[in-house]
């Protein structure tokens, strides 16, 4: 079992919480995932690996409430424990020196994004980074990514705070000004798609984060198919990342909705009988 020693509410239904889990955080790596269930009758869900603490021997793990599962972590508070925390999973991101790299994130998206943005910086690239919500109060992670940003651009669908628009449009504005060697991409699989045929118009090579389709996050339910090229692949694990000109999205996102009635029924039925609002 895996302490929480910290717990910070980030928005209405976005929680932060550093979990102990000493060895995980010695051998993390961006782009990594751990699979977390939070009691011994819970479901299995994939999160990635936000950042880590080598002194306290903790990660931090960025939980969106919109089932069952996430709810329960969501209401866990500091010293409570999660049942199981596996990992570092997955292939870690390639970092390496390029010149230019466009990062961009949507939602809790961001989350798994700063790694990614901490160690493009750290090998000597110029970082710009576009950070995309709905509102103000949704918007995560602002401070923490300008740490490792050369350049942070802001966008709101509302337009309560940076600029009003969506994240492909300050996508773009970054790329008509200046030179781009590199993008990644991490939110929503409708953001992702948009933003990849977005860079695709400028041939600017693209990595996407598919994490959001995991269960198992180990290969051996299948869950995670996803077509890459024409081939299936496993996100767990010939992923999370791959190159998102060469991701069938649409299939992803038929994929992603397939079992939405029954989550929201089984929400339902959880949130009935523990009377959380």
């Amino acid at each position: 079992m895996n302490k929480i020693v910290r717990k910070q509410i980030l928005s209405e239904n976005v929680v932060s919480i550093d979990v102990e889990a000493p060895e995980i955080a010695k051998s993390r790596k961006p782009g990594h995932f751990v699979i977390v269930r939070p009691d011994e009758k819970g479901e299995r869900i994939p999160l990635t690996i936000s950042s880590a603490d080598l002194e306290r021997g903790t990660i931090n793990l960025i939980i969106q409430r919109v089932g069952v599962t996430s709810a329960k972590i969501f209401a866990k508070n500091e010293g409570d424990y999660l049942q199981d925390v596996v990992g570092p999973l997955g292939k870690a991101t390639e970092i390496h020196k390029v010149g230019t790299v466009l990062a961009a994130g949507g939602g809790v998206g961001i989350a798994p994004l700063l790694p990614i943005v901490e160690g493009f910086k750290k090998a000597g690239n110029k970082v710009i980074t576009v950070l995309a919500a709905r509102t103000k109060e949704l918007l995560i992670l602002e401070d923490e990514m300008r740490k490792f940003s050369d350049e942070v651009v802001i966008m709101t669908d509302d337009g309560s705070y940076g600029k009003k628009g969506l994240v492909t449009e300050g996508m773009e504005e970054v790329i008509n000004r200046e030179k781009i060697d590199e993008a990644v991409v991490i939110g929503p699989a409708i953001m992702m798609k948009f933003a990849a045929l977005t860079t695709k118009k400028y041939n600017i090579k693209t990595i996407a984060s598919l994490n959001t389709i995991m269960v198992d996050g180990t290969g051996m339910c299948g869950a995670c198919r996803v077509s890459v090229g024409g081939k299936t692949r496993f996100v767990c694990i010939d992923g999370p990342e791959f190159d998102a000109h060469e991701v069938d999205f649409d299939e992803m996102l038929l994929r992603l909705n397939s079992f939405k009635e029954q989550e929201r029924a089984a929400y339902e039925r959880y949130l009935a009988k523990t009377g959380v609002k």
